[in-house]
């Protein structure tokens, strides 16, 4: 397959396996050994890399990033970051000044996130640094580098991709090498994959790429979905939201930020902002995961998933997809085009609960919607992640709320409910019975939250 990219500012095209990951690319083909190889997952962020396009630049980990994706984009690694006479960029000067370096395994993840976060003017230097892992110095001379240069220039050299980009066109695309495809519409996409069932569609590959990485499986076919922008857009449709499948969960938290903050606060805590970058809320569906933090809050939201099967479409209720563990109801050659929620559920709370409050996978998600008028529970939704091989309503508990006085005696007695809805499984993240009353005790935390109590774990103080 051949892709034609920019690598720190020179045009390059590259031929070769659709599914070699970006990192082998630059350390084994480029000889750019400043990008590291650390987790080999998307965890550590010691490979962290610069990606622009039009939509911008943001930080990926080039380890789960297949070079096919990269088709008319800038890549720039940390050797790229200095200027064209040898000038170091503001932030490798601030990690030096401020100690930020030790063994500097990490360093190069760590200035690469710096670099783009300066760029974008991003101060929320916790959140962009929370996927870059630091086993030596501490985090906090490296968070004073990122401080001190929030006031700084971004350097010229900086902004030259995006110039560059505009003028480049390589004119690839489609089956440019067998069991390769990179469709530039919806149609087209429908046509292949109908064509071939049993092809791996690869959006942001935060999944997928582990398949390569960690499970060692040759990929054929494969189709690349990052052309096809009709499944890339947020559309307000009356009194609802419709989200493409391909949209990214940093794109996401932006659109629902106002009207569903405790949903973006959730999305917030989704791995890091680098798998953000990448990973597709279609992806998080599709892939079928019981401990997917996406699933169990678009369920309390009543979503409706939309699928597509050549020209023919279909739509559900989100929780009727999921049918058993990993097994959804999707035809062969079906795919997921979208999904659509309310515009507005003031009373969503979203609560996750894992062994690190950041970068971490659930134990349980817990997602509650529920209705009250007139000091009575007339509607509820709620869905756990995390208790069952499904994402899941908790319908015993809805159903023990639903005609009673919204009061902490009426969740006292929904409690016994969930013994009934989930019978979680015992692994290395919870037990099954630290799973049930975390589940047991969101409800009430739930009802103390909607009353106006802090109920935050970074907030609650002794």
């Amino acid at each position: 397959m051949e892709v034609a990219f920019l690598l720190n500012g020179t045009p390059v095209q590259v031929s070769g396996p659709p599914t070699r990951t970006l990192l082998d690319y630059l350390r084994d083909i480029k000889g750019l050994k400043g990008t590291k190889e650390g987790c080999n997952e998307g965890d550590c962020g010691a490979c962290t890399v610069m990606v622009t396009d039009a939509d911008g630049a943001r930080a990926l980990n080039a380890c789960i990033l297949f070079v096919g994706q990269l088709e008319g984009k800038a890549v720039r690694t940390v050797e790229g970051l200095t200027g064209p006479k040898g000038e170091a960029h503001p932030v490798q000067e601030a990690m030096v000044a401020h100690h930020g370096s030790q063994c500097g395994f990490c360093t190069p993840g760590f200035v690469v996130s710096m670099a783009v976060g300066h760029l974008n003017g991003a101060k929320d230097h916790d959140d962009v640094l929370a996927g870059n892992l630091c086993r030596c110095t501490g985090y906090a001379p490296i968070i004073r580098a990122a401080v001190a240069v929030e006031a700084d220039a971004v350097p010229e050299w900086m902004g030259a991709d995006a110039f560059i980009l505009a003028q480049l066109s390589s004119g690839v695309r489609g089956q440019t090498a067998p069991g390769a495809f990179r469709p530039a519409n919806g149609d087209e996409l429908a046509e292949w994959y109908l064509a071939n069932p049993d092809g791996v569609l690869i959006a942001g590959a935060t999944d997928v790429g582990l398949w390569v990485t960690k499970q060692l499986r040759e990929l054929a076919p494969v189709a690349f979905l990052n052309g096809v922008k009709e499944l890339q857009g947020v559309e307000r449709v009356g009194d609802t939201l419709r989200i493409g499948a391909g949209v990214t969960i940093t794109d996401l938290m932006a659109a629902v930020k106002g009207m569903h903050p405790s949903f973006a606060e959730l999305l917030r805590r989704y791995a890091s902002v680098q798998v953000r970058n990448a990973a597709t809320i279609g992806g998080n569906i599709a892939n079928g995961s019981p401990i997917g933090d996406g699933p169990p809050a678009l369920i309390a939201l009543g979503a409706r998933l939309h699928l597509r099967r050549g020209s023919e479409r279909r739509e559900m209720a989100l929780e009727d997809f999921f049918v058993e563990y990993r097994k959804q109801d999707r035809q062969r050659g079906e795919f997921v085009e979208g999904v659509t929620i309310p515009a507005s559920a003031p009373a969503l709370r979203c609560y996750k609960i894992s062994k690190r409050f950041d970068q971490d996978i659930s134990a349980v998600c817990g997602c509650f919607n529920v209705t009250v008028a007139g000091g009575v529970v007339t509607a509820a939704r709620i869905a756990f992640g995390g208790m069952a091989g499904i994402p899941k309503r908790a319908a015993g508990v809805e159903a023990a709320l639903v005609g009673r006085e919204w009061s902490m005696a009426t969740m006292e007695a929904a409690i016994p409910a969930f013994a009934t809805d989930f019978q979680p499984l015992t692994d290395m993240r919870a037990s099954a019975e630290y799973r049930l009353l975390a589940a047991q005790n969101l409800l009430r935390r739930y009802f103390h939250d909607l009353a106006g109590v802090a109920v935050n774990v970074l907030e609650v103080q002794s």
